[in-house]
């Protein structure tokens, strides 16, 4: 059904559960929940992965950094998740090669980083794509040949995997909506029903095409991430904080500069924290920051300071590509929604999840990360069925995510303009926005260049110089004249503004 097409639900609908939040793990609960037979509504303020779900490093991973923190657990349960997306997703969740190369005077030395490695492969119970390869210093730069010399003592290979982080969170969203869900972007929850203490339902609003609803529901997901305390809020008094939120800063350069491979995990030369180069197609994203942060998540962007450490850190490490600040293409950041905690610092925050019924009845899931998603939404939807007194037995552990690629092609096959490039050197296509109104629920140009694509983070304009076309080519799919389409290019321009500007100093 094409995006401008869809609606509000009539005023007095009535669901068994109702998810507040469209990132991963509410797009994950509607998947589960509609997969069981539940009667789902799903709403998102904004886009549907328009947080920090699509602003993350892009990996799904056991979690290397964690075993320094002592967290096992977390570790055992991602390395099966890992294992398990690679086998649902092989479209969207691909084998990546790291190679982790020490350093004379690392924070982390040799002995320790071999140590981890094989803790690591032993919690993923020796069934990681690969084995983890001891490399000698000419090992690591018959691996890596541009990586720094000086000092090297030589390294280590293993493997994690990669993903498209909103393509992934999408993928949950549309399923849930084949198995019967109902799923609403630009749709806020404006008010929580409130009848003799506890929450019975919500009013709706659509942030777009105007309008509200009152809609029921048997139960309510509260898995908004770094926006769950506001929707506490809507519950009544007394909501405390519940989410300390740690920002997580991203650069991307051309990959041509830095002439990485594949993957590197890296020390951090001015914290000794441990952040990552990852391939991106023609490019290379380096990330990310972790510190705690008290901005809004509506607001979050990277600041000069973050620029500063990332570009500190790719110089160190990749001295012959001499990376200036001319070269950064895009720079983003999201926040994490970590269970609010008295650590010192967010590296050592747990990454566990925390899952609470509020005193209002709201289930509502904090912390968490990408890899884990699908154990949060079933843990979640256990709790659900039990207060509706229904559902099915969980299926995702074995129920593949559907591939939207063909779906993709087909729109780019409908005619030559479709099967074109938007940008001669990016690799997305005309029909691929055709696609996205059509059948991915998009329905604003940042839906399309940030989300449904990623042209915005590899163009140095984010898109602006082709936005205008881009609104003409898909104004008949949306039902815009040639106002509307000239207002959506402005509230693109903002949009922009909001997500790649980079804020001054002292952002660190």
């Amino acid at each position: 059904m094409p995006t401008s097409a869809l609606r509000l639900p009539p005023s007095g609908s009535s669901y068994d559960l109702l998810v507040i939040g469209g990132g991963i793990t509410g797009a994950g609960v509607a998947r589960d929940a509609a997969l069981r037979g539940l009667h789902v509504l799903l709403a998102e303020k904004d886009d549907f992965a328009a947080g920090t779900s699509s602003r993350s490093s892009r990996l799904i991973h056991g979690g290397l950094r964690y075993l320094e923190h002592g967290q096992l657990e977390l570790v055992f349960e991602a390395s099966g998740e890992r294992r398990r997306l690679l086998r649902l997703a092989p479209h969207l969740v691909r084998p990546l090669r790291f190679v982790w190369p020490v350093y004379d005077g690392a924070r982390v030395p040799f002995w320790k980083v071999r140590a981890g490695v094989t803790l690591y492969d032993a919690l993923a119970m020796f069934r990681n794509v690969h084995r983890h390869r001891k490399l000698s210093a000419a090992g690591v730069a018959a691996e890596e040949p541009m990586v720094a010399r000086a000092g090297l003592r030589g390294g280590v290979s293993y493997y994690d995997a990669a993903t498209d982080d909103a393509r992934l969170t999408l993928a949950n969203v549309l399923d849930a909506e084949r198995a019967g869900a109902t799923v609403l972007n630009h749709v806020a929850v404006e008010e929580l029903t409130v009848q003799r203490g506890r929450v019975t339902g919500a009013r709706l609003g659509d942030r777009l095409a105007g309008g509200s609803v009152e809609i029921a529901a048997r139960a309510v997901v509260n898995a908004a991430g770094p926006w769950s305390d506001a929707v506490r809020r809507l519950e009544g008094a007394g909501a405390g904080r519940r989410v300390r939120g740690s920002k997580g800063a991203h650069i991307l350069v051309p990959r041509s500069r830095v002439g990485n491979h594949g993957a590197l995990t890296l020390l951090s030369p001015s914290d000794g924290r441990v952040m990552f180069a990852l391939p991106a197609g023609a490019f290379t994203v380096f990330g990310t920051t972790d510190t705690f942060t008290d901005a809004s998540p509506d607001e979050v962007r990277a600041s000069e300071d973050d620029v500063a450490y990332l570009l500190q850190a790719a110089g160190a490490f990749f001295p012959e590509a001499r990376l200036a600040r001319g070269d950064v293409v895009s720079a983003w950041a999201g926040i994490r929604p970590l269970v609010a905690t008295s650590a010192g610092h967010p590296s050592a925050a747990s990454r566990e999840h925390a899952i609470e019924t509020t005193a209002a009845g709201v289930i509502a899931i904090t912390g968490g990360k990408l890899t884990t998603y699908r154990i949060m939404a079933r843990q979640v939807v256990d709790l659900a069925c039990r207060r509706v007194a229904g559902g099915r037995p969980c299926v995702t552990a074995h129920a593949p995510l559907p591939d939207d690629g063909p779906a993709r092609d087909a729109a780019c096959a409908a005619d030559a303009r479709a099967g074109a490039r938007i940008i001669p050197e990016l690799e997305w296509r005309w029909g691929e926005l055709r696609w996205g109104v059509e059948q991915a629920h998009a329905r604003t140009l940042g839906d399309l260049l940030i989300r449904r694509t990623k042209l915005a983070f590899e163009t140095r304009d984010h898109g602006l110089s082709v936005a205008p076309d881009v609104a003409g080519y898909v104004a008949p799919l949306l039902g815009w004249d040639a106002a509307a389409a000239r207002a959506e290019v402005g509230r693109y321009a903002a949009e922009v503004r909001r997500i790649f500007g980079v804020d001054g100093g002292a952002g660190r």
